[in-house]
């Protein structure tokens, strides 16, 4: 008799569908074939720039209540297979409405990251806004699993904290829902 492997926290604690199981399969490789095609880089690549999407739009999807308005930095990649699928009107409505978790329509507003900073500048802190910046990651490892050499270069934050900070993907994957050190905003006087 064998002893059960405790589950740690990087295990999904949900049973996401995968990419295939969202879009369905003939769209599924339309988008990988479109990401081969735009890019020329090879179709395993191709596919985690479409999974990678799909899992920024169920984790969008899901968590309305606490990503709703926050900048979640994707790299372009992940951006241009957005694009494609929202150009699939009858499928992009259907894949929002139908298959993902919170059932409403997901819009799409192109804005770069500085853009967006500099706009919202004057309603957060640093604190506050590196908080935003880091929320949804124990999301994303609650829901796939802790971030792997496939997926950290098409996300952002990831990338910058791997590369530029000297984080372990294990290290990023373990962040809790409220990073120790950030202070919570003050509330107004």
């Amino acid at each position: 008799m064998s002893t059960p492997t405790p589950r740690t926290s990087h295990a999904p604690s949900i049973s996401a569908p995968s990419a295939r199981d969202l879009l369905g399969s003939a769209l599924y490789e339309e988008a990988v074939g479109y990401a081969v095609a735009r890019t020329g880089c090879a179709p395993g690549r191709a596919e985690s720039q479409v999974r990678e999407c799909l899992r920024y739009l169920y984790l969008v999807s899901r968590h309305r209540d606490r990503l709703a308005g926050l900048f979640l930095p994707v790299e372009q990649d992940i951006d241009e297979i957005w694009h494609f699928l929202i150009l699939q009107t009858h499928e992009y409505q259907r894949l929002c409405e139908q298959r993902l978790p919170g059932r409403q329509f997901i819009h799409h507003r192109s804005i770069a990251y500085g853009v967006y900073q500099e706009r919202h500048a004057l309603d957060r802190g640093r604190e506050r806004s590196a908080e935003e910046a880091l929320r949804w990651i124990p999301l994303y490892t609650a829901a796939f699993g802790p971030f792997d050499a496939d997926a950290m270069p098409h996300w952002t934050v990831v990338r910058f904290l791997h590369e530029q900070l000297g984080m372990s993907l294990a290290e990023i994957s373990a962040l809790p829902s409220h990073t120790p050190g950030l202070r919570q905003p003050e509330p107004a006087a």
